[in-house]
């Protein structure tokens, strides 16, 4: 019967063990699909701000192709440009609307708030929130339709609207909310309808606007990169090409600015050469 009760004894600290380990899996596996899913949160965090900031330093290089093709038609900003001068760009004046401080806060909080657009650069910021102009709706009109070309992004300052997407339902939104930013920023059509619930006050941007302050951004910080890289004595000698391309992907990291920005461009050299 000892043997009998031995036997049971360790079966049952077999099953124990066997339980613990099931529960370990289990708390293992949940931890695994949670750096799953903060992995998957941050890459599309970095892929919406490379859609949104890096298109306006790319461009950089498509101006300097053409100048090498000795293309020297120079294009006007457009709604989708393709070739900028930092020096036109630098001298374009932006529509100026006068707000109150309390419309001034809200709008920044509604970008700072929204999923593509948080990432902008304060600077930008300003100059979206100092570009706005007011827009008002009637109760029951439709601002967005589906499938529409969108050339406005707008933020809601007074009022509420519904959602929806092939008829369904998606959802109600109200004050200190942006809508109609993917339009203007991935140069798609309209995902959804917007339909005011009340009568409705707005603030809006157009595409050109809102692309002029992307790129102009863009293109000043690339040319105080470039200036910095050419007084850099180890690229004296690199064409401007070349110190473009490293331009391209330097960004500021912290107060050492320059001694860091130096030891990633050199890294990004040595690879290159």
């Amino acid at each position: 019967m000892g043997t009998l009760r031995d036997l049971q004894y360790a079966l049952q600290e077999k099953i124990e063990e066997l339980r613990q380990r099931d529960t370990l899996i289990d708390e293992l596996e949940l931890e695994l699909d949670q750096k799953d899913e903060l992995i998957q949160k941050l890459q599309n965090e970095l892929d919406k701000y490379r859609s949104v900031i890096k298109p306006a330093t790319q461009q950089v290089v498509k101006q300097t192709e053409l100048h090498e093709h000795q293309r020297t038609k120079r294009q006007a900003i457009s709604a989708e440009p393709t070739a900028f001068d930092i020096h036109d760009l630098s001298h374009v004046t932006l529509p100026f609307y006068p707000k109150s401080p309390q419309s001034k806060d809200l709008i920044k909080e509604a970008i700072l708030d929204n999923d593509f657009m948080k990432n902008l650069e304060l600077s930008q910021i300003q100059e979206i929130v100092d570009c706005m102009y007011p827009v008002e709706y009637g109760k029951d009109s439709c601002i967005i339709k589906e499938g529409d070309v969108g050339s406005l992004v707008y933020v809601m300052e007074d009022g509420r609207v519904e959602v929806t997407k092939e008829s369904v339902k998606l959802c109600t939104m109200g004050p200190g909310k942006v809508f109609g930013e993917l339009a203007i920023l991935y140069n798609c059509t309209r995902t959804a309808t917007v339909k005011t619930l009340t009568n409705v006050k707005l603030w809006a941007i157009d595409r050109q606007c809102f692309q002029t302050i992307m790129m102009r951004t863009g293109l000043i910080k690339h040319t105080e990169y470039m200036d910095f890289l050419k007084s850099v004595p180890t690229f004296h000698e690199l064409p401007e090409e070349i110190l473009s391309k490293l331009a391209d992907v330097l960004e500021e990291v912290g107060p050492h600015l320059k001694a860091i920005i130096y030891n990633i461009v050199f890294a990004c050299y040595s690879m290159c050469v």
